[in-house]
């Protein structure tokens, strides 16, 4: 296969990020997606309907001209959010609620520090058929950071979706052999969504011959078989699953430093990396369904109208780009072969 046409796709898990970062971050995406669903992990966070809206006028004005791309909002879920909170972000347009365990990855210290907390949220949340979405991981000091989220399935997901059993969730960015088999064993109500690195690349990636710090992301990278069962599962088919990039920009200095942000700024490439994914499973017929399909079936949304065309053509990722304010960022597989490419329109 040469070329594949397939119905124009969602990232259902993306950060924008704001302000400068905004004219590139978004045009990134537009290029390809309909459709993304903003985290709401900013500095400060979109706790309330009134900072959603203002963020959404300002993703909407940083779009190409004449560009159609939709960015879908989230509510940023703290130890105060109510049943009420909730209920404003959703006749304000927000179509889902962030569970970020508080410490847990980028800017989330005004997170959750115990769920119980937001047990009335999270019974609204159910009522209004409001997907919650997860940060999977637990920040107990003694847990070890490879070990996160399968203690977290255990002791925290487990638990929530027994409580709450017509709650909506998805298990963002899922890491391992753990996960994949929770949302498989699970309810229709529970899905998950897989990155390109967690499908391209596993721990040695991130540390043999060197520390490489623009493939650091969080949840971290994990053992090979975690990947291959990643993989598996994709090619699977299952309706469960769905794309969601976790496309993490941080400028280049913040990455080569010596405490480096997590975070893999994947828009550039993220369609054509996953086409490349499907062509190695050799299911590239199940494209369509992970890319433009499943996801918006499980949030209840309609799929896109159009297409958009992948052509199989060899091309390199940039080694870096410059954004506005003139600084460097580096993308996701910089330097490296791409073996697919989207067609521009």
């Amino acid at each position: 296969m040469e070329q594949l046409s397939i119905r124009t796709p969602d990232d259902f898990h993306v950060h924008f990020r704001d302000q400068e970062m905004l004219p590139e971050t978004v045009a990134a995406s537009a290029r390809c997606f309909g459709r993304a669903v903003a985290m709401p992990n900013l500095v400060p966070p979109l706790t309330t309907a009134e900072a959603v809206l203002s963020y959404r006028k300002r993703l909407r004005g940083s779009r190409p001209q004449g560009s159609s791309f939709e960015p879908l909002l989230t509510l940023y879920l703290t130890d105060q959010t109510s049943a009420e909170t909730v209920r404003l972000a959703q006749q304000a347009g927000v179509v889902a609620a962030k569970l970020y365990p508080a410490g847990a990855t980028t800017n989330s210290n005004s997170g959750v520090t115990a769920l119980e907390k937001i047990y009335p949220a999270l019974e609204e949340m159910a009522l209004l058929a409001m997907p919650l979405l997860v940060h999977g991981e637990v920040t107990a000091a003694e847990v070890d950071v490879f070990d996160r989220e399968k203690v977290f399935i255990e002791g925290v997901l487990g638990p929530l979706v027994k409580r709450y059993p017509e709650l909506k969730v998805v298990m963002e960015h899922i890491t391992t052999a753990d996960a994949a088999q929770f949302v498989l064993a699970g309810n229709a109500r529970i899905a998950a969504t897989i990155t390109p690195q967690h499908l391209l690349l596993n721990r040695n990636d991130l540390l043999v011959g060197g520390l490489h710090p623009h493939n650091y992301c969080l949840p971290v990278l994990k053992r090979n078989t975690h990947q291959q069962a990643l993989r598996q599962v994709v090619k699977s088919g299952s309706r469960k699953f769905f794309l969601g990039s976790d496309s993490a920009p941080h400028e280049r200095s913040r990455k080569e430093s010596a405490c480096g942000c997590a975070g893999c700024y994947s828009a550039w490439s993220a369609l054509e990396l996953y086409a490349q994914v499907f062509d190695e499973l050799e299911c590239l017929d199940k494209l369509e369904a992970f890319a433009s399909e499943n996801g918006a079936d499980f949030y209840g949304l309609p799929r896109n109208p159009g297409t958009v065309t992948l052509r199989r053509e060899h091309w390199t990722v940039p080694e870096q780009i410059i954004l506005p304010n003139g600084r460097p960022i580096v993308p996701f597989f910089a330097g490296k072969e791409v073996r697919w490419k989207v067609q521009a329109v």
